[in-house]
């Protein structure tokens, strides 16, 4: 039987929304599925379920699937136009993130992080310096693990949440703590609403702090800065309480660890160490436990990864960059490299990679174009067809002592269906291409 006494509609049946219908029917609620383009297994999935799956309804379908409804829930990447929002304001049924029903059942810590660039790293350090410090941390939510999902585990005693803006807006209420907000840069475009929309989400993450202290804010960022409370525990500059002093991490007097004793030292690499350090204390890890999983942290797949050095040229993999901002990051950390960028467009200006002075530029995918616009005159550029294409162009253009990154500031979703499989396809090509040459030899 149902406990809210009413039909749970679900909108959007990807990972998330398939684990919240399941964990609705699973605690006897009715569900209603809706989704705008299923695949064969979003279609199995219901099946499976045994409900009905309604598909791509109109916008005048809207007022008959939301009656008898109380609740909608909307998967991640739920456009902030979608007929559903407006119909659910005007039918006066609640819209909530999987968040809000993994509060309602489950009552258990969650800090988090949110930011443009950077949250997976900084989830993984934070529950890395927690398990090491003997507490039971799962990392939750925008991963392969929603919080519905989560919430399942009875022996996690905290859960490190990976906020996206797509969370945070569409949750009815924010209930996270300590929480960290690593920096803000134009992303996702294509589905807020509009820049400030997208700042308004993210800035959402601090609004049920009951101590201003559990905020760890970013302030060398002025965005994050400009939304920090009074109190809050910063990071990212030398005036912070969390702060690179004299070669060492340290955090307020305590010294955590020495820069030389980390595997990754770029300046994104100390930030990321720095906002996990902070917020992992303010959690309950120690200083020592914070310290060994620093140590040991040698990065996460298609973040600023060396994957091979062929023939004197070093490749390296950042395919998990899909903004500008991410970009132009690693440009400034590999200067003289050059990049492969390109792919889908997100909706944002590509101008902020022009700042930087790679040695070359490989255009690739649908943003080609804009691509060769934003570095003409700057540096040579050219369009590959294809990634084999690309990395023999970057390959030749480098020389000896050089570096081909793959940081493509746009999504994979043209010639690939994730940041992921883009990363795996470079690095299937280089490995070939070094096989090769050791044959050769």
């Amino acid at each position: 039987m149902s406990t809210a006494g009413g039909t749970v509609l679900v909108l959007g049946l990807g990972l998330t929304g398939r684990a919240v219908a399941g964990a609705l029917v699973r605690r006897g609620e009715c569900v209603c599925l809706v989704d705008d383009r299923p695949g064969e297994s979003v279609r199995h999935y219901a099946e499976e379920l045994g409900q009905v799956l309604h598909t791509a309804p109109g916008a005048g379908e809207w007022d008959d699937l939301l009656a008898g409804c109380d609740r909608l829930v909307l998967s991640p990447g739920v456009p902030d136009g979608h007929p559903a929002l407006a119909a659910a304001a005007t039918a006066g049924v609640s819209v909530l993130d999987e968040s809000d029903l993994a509060a309602e059942w489950d009552a258990r810590p969650r800090c988090a992080v949110t930011g443009t660039d950077g949250k997976t790293t900084v989830v993984t350090l934070v529950a890395a310096m927690l398990e090491c410090s003997g507490i039971r941390a799962l990392p939750a939510g925008n991963n392969e693990t929603p919080l519905v999902t989560a919430v399942d585990d009875a022996e996690a005693e905290v859960f490190v949440v990976e906020a996206s803006s797509f969370r945070l807006g569409h949750a009815r209420s924010v209930r996270l703590g300590p929480a960290a907000w690593l920096n803000f840069a134009p992303d996702h475009l294509d589905v807020h609403a509009d820049l400030a929309a997208y700042e308004a989400a993210k800035a959402r993450i601090w609004e049920s702090l009951a101590d201003p202290a559990d905020a760890i804010a970013n302030l060398a960022d002025p965005v994050v800065s400009s939304h920090a409370p009074e109190g809050a525990t910063g990071f990212g500059t030398s005036e912070a309480h969390c702060r690179v002093r004299d070669g060492r991490l340290v955090h307020g007097d305590t010294e955590i660890v020495a820069v030389d004793d980390l595997p990754r030292q770029l300046p994104h690499d100390l930030l990321n160490a720095q906002a996990a350090t902070a917020l992992a204390l303010r959690v309950g890890a120690s200083p020592a436990g914070c310290a060994e999983a620093l140590r040991g942290f040698g990065g996460l797949p298609h973040r600023m990864q060396l994957l091979a050095e062929v023939d004197g040229v070093r490749f390296v993999d950042d395919s998990k960059a899909t903004t500008p901002h991410a970009t132009a990051s690693a440009v400034s950390a590999l200067p003289g490299a050059v990049l492969i960028a390109g792919g889908r467009n997100k909706g944002l200006d590509l101008s902020a990679m022009g700042a930087t002075s790679p040695r070359a530029v490989v255009a690739i995918g649908e943003a080609a174009g804009e691509i060769e616009g934003v570095f003409d005159g700057r540096c040579p550029v050219s369009t590959a067809e294809s990634m084999a294409d690309a990395v023999e162009r970057a390959r030749r253009q480098a020389g000896d002592g050089g570096t081909v990154l793959l940081s493509p500031g746009c999504s994979s979703f043209d010639w690939y269906t994730s940041y992921a499989e883009r990363g795996d396809d470079f690095a299937r090509i280089v490995d070939e291409l070094f096989e090769g040459l050791e044959a050769a030899r």
